[in-house]
């Protein structure tokens, strides 16, 4: 049974809750004096402040989210943690989960000195429902939207029990601003906001904010961002490792020795939880992996400790549960039957699988029930060594068994607009959303919902996986008003993950972040992971609050 989350039915996140983002380790310190660089790799940029543009140069480098905030703060490292009320005291939801009244906080002032008010939040989300360019979290399930007083009612057109963290990240913008505006091409070069910081000055390579004197929060004690631009992962490595930037995030190979050991008292890597994973799609249409036995033995042969420390250097965590839950965020949501059941390699074990199945041997050669030698590729973008690494070591696993596997790096368009979406692979890796549950890994991975055919374009279920048991309990655990509801659906989808194996999970995704505390400190830790440690999400006018100079 799921616990410590949002009660069942109408869920009210307490308009009480003390205002932690603001007031806690802060400790009345005085204002820093020196900039707090955050560095991305993403190249020079446009200017084009629009923070609710996929693409806008606020969003690439992250600093949208010190100028704009969203209704509450949703530790994404521990999803059943409560919200935190921000410019949304309080968000109470329905029985079914269609229907959430939003209280908005009193006290806000835009950064020109107009009052921020709940036609603010109803305006934004309506802009989201008016623009589909805008709504990639509630495509085509917006329905009314009303304001009494200060609360917001927002109805939707299904159940959105597994959505609701995604309302409250949603970012908020003045409606009398943006009301003459055309939200999709605004390049909003002001930038008036509620956040703790304002746009100071824009060139295509940084960006400057200064503290914002009339923010509604305790004042910022970082006394300037700055938000630089670099052309690649390599750039931004060597502007981290050397101190020129103290904030960011890249995947950085051997990071203890290329970046922790350049300065140890200040330098940090943190990973978080949370629910993301990568996996292997297999083509569950298509020889070798048609055929379920031949899944089964592959995923007992995979030697996921190994991937874990050398393809993914040790940030990524391995998955150990046979649910493919990562773990700690995964316990309260595994099933009485999987409790304590780990992945472990098991080569004799897959061999008794696949000869129970009809397959042969011709010398070490496995051979299937139709008589031809079992091959395959494992495909992914070159470049992506991680990956490219971890399919190095699945396709040893393979061999173990008898079976031949080449691994064929790709280019990474071809990749993306071909090979993934049409199915035009026999197993590749991808990653999943994360979420505030398990459902969205599950869904991304068998979801019959989400089923296309061969050679159409798939959104996710790229394995193309079909099970219709599966699929209802999917919807069922959306739709559900009852803890109890979702676990008996939740076990129906654990057992078929389980025995028909559609995809292997290799590796959790937690949220990864480097920064230094040479000038400033107060980031997450792994003792203390109150946020996702990145700087590009809403969880940035948090850190940023907690943030002190250092003594």
């Amino acid at each position: 049974m799921r616990k410590n989350i949002l009660a069942a039915g109408a869920v009210l996140v307490v308009a009480g809750l003390a205002f932690t983002g603001c007031s806690a380790d802060t400790g009345g310190g005085d204002t820093g004096t020196k900039v707090l660089t955050v560095g991305m790799p993403n190249g020079p940029q446009q200017e084009n402040q629009n923070p609710l543009a996929t693409g806008s140069a606020s969003l690439s480098l992250g600093y949208a989210f010190a100028v704009y905030e969203s209704l509450m703060q949703v530790n994404e490292i521990d999803p059943t943690e409560a919200p935190t009320p921000w410019l949304a005291e309080s968000v109470e939801w329905n029985a079914d989960s269609t229907q959430a009244v939003i209280t908005a906080r009193e006290g806000v002032k835009w950064s020109d000195g107009e009052d921020f008010t709940a036609d603010d939040i109803a305006f934004s989300i309506q802009l989201r429902k008016d623009n589909p360019e805008l709504n990639i979290d509630f495509p085509d399930q917006y329905g009314d939207i009303t304001v009494d007083g200060n609360q917001v009612t927002v109805n939707f057109t299904t159940g959105q029990y597994v959505n609701q963290v995604k309302l409250y990240k949603l970012l908020i913008v003045p409606e009398h601003i943006w009301a003459d505006e055309d939200a999709v091409t605004f390049a909003n070069t002001e930038m008036i906001g509620t956040g703790p910081f304002t746009l100071k000055t824009f060139t295509p390579q940084a960006v400057t904010l200064e503290p914002n004197e009339d923010y509604w929060g305790e004042e910022p004690k970082v006394a300037e961002l700055r938000y630089d631009a670099f052309n690649d992962n390599a750039g931004l490595t060597t502007a981290l490792t050397s101190g020129e930037a103290q904030w960011g995030w890249t995947f950085i190979p051997d990071y203890e020795q290329t970046f922790i050991a350049q300065d140890p008292e200040h330098y940090a890597q943190v990973a978080g939880g949370g629910f993301g994973v990568d996996v292997l799609y297999l083509n569950n249409e298509t020889k070798p992996f048609d055929n379920v036995a031949f899944r089964q033995a592959l995923n007992m042969v995979v030697d996921r400790g190994d991937i874990s420390q050398t393809a993914g250097y040790g940030v990524w965590p391995e998955i150990t549960s046979v649910t493919g839950l990562p773990q700690p965020s995964g316990d309260a949501f595994i099933s009485e039957a999987y409790q304590g059941e780990e992945l472990s390699v098991d080569v004799d074990g897959a061999k008794q699988v696949l000869a129970d199945a009809g397959y042969t041997y011709d010398g070490d050669k496995l051979i299937d029930p139709d008589g031809e030698p079992v091959t395959f590729t494992l495909t992914n973008p070159s470049g992506w060594t991680d990956y490219l690494d971890a399919l190095g070591i699945i396709a040893e696993g393979a061999a173990s068994l008898g079976a031949e596997a080449t691994v064929e790096p790709i280019v990474q368009d071809t990749w993306f607009n071909d090979t993934i979406p049409f199915g035009n692979f026999q197993a590749s890796l991808h990653w999943t959303d994360g979420g505030s549950t398990p459902w969205n890994m599950y869904s991304n991975i068998m979801d019959g919902a989400s089923y296309v055919p061969l050679g159409e374009t798939a959104n996710w279920n790229f394995g193309r996986y079909r099970n219709d048991e599966v699929t209802q309990a999917l919807a069922t655990y959306k739709a559900a008003a009852s803890d109890e509801e979702r676990q008996a659906a939740l076990d129906v989808v654990q057992e078929r993950f389980v025995e028909d194996v559609p995809g292997i999970v290799i590796w959790s995704r937690p949220a990864v972040a480097q920064y230094s505390t040479a000038n400033y400190t107060g980031f997450p830790t792994a003792e203390d992971p109150y946020a996702n440690p990145q700087p590009t999400g809403p969880q940035a006018a948090l850190i940023l609050s907690k943030l002190t100079p250092t003594e």
